[in-house]
């Protein structure tokens, strides 16, 4: 498998921390969309927003990836949403192991703010699923890379 690297230059290394999720089998669109809603944010208010989509209490925006998508009520100067409980329930499990390199590492977990969140495709399973007649049509899954790099605010 080939070597991720982080698309993220960081100036000092002592006062970040960093985590990565490799192939993780969710949507890279709802992936992309949810980091683009949680860049920036303080890691406590990250964490209570995946929980409210989990919980599908709070809908994620979707600007880019908006094809047929339906809107949702309680978002403001978007119409258009989702709930991607998949992607926020693996998403939340990257945030938390960042948060845990930086307590390891000594950083002040109060303090933290996302520095970088990106995602990227991954791979693609290939499966088959049977149909009439003797044949077949592919049944594909795709992966997500998840990368995340937390810092002193």
């Amino acid at each position: 498998m080939a070597k991720i690297k982080y698309a993220f230059n960081e100036d000092n290394k002592a006062k970040t921390a960093k985590a990565v999720g490799k192939s993780l089998k969710i949507s890279p669109k709802h992936a992309v969309e949810l980091c683009r809603e949680l860049r920036g944010k303080k890691i406590e208010s990250a964490k209570v927003y995946l929980e409210d989509v989990i919980n599908m209490e709070k809908p994620v925006p979707f600007k880019r990836h908006n094809k047929k998508v339906g809107h949702r009520k309680g978002l403001q100067g978007w119409p258009t949403g989702r709930y991607p409980v998949k992607a926020a329930t693996q998403i939340l499990k990257v945030l938390e192991n960042a948060e845990a390199n930086a307590e390891y590492k000594g950083l002040d977990a109060e303090n933290l703010k996302i520095m970088h969140i990106s995602s990227h495709r991954g791979f693609i399973v290939r499966g088959w699923t049977p149909r009439a007649f003797g044949r077949a049509s592919p049944f594909n899954t795709p992966t997500t890379h998840v990368q995340i790099v937390l810092g002193e605010a």
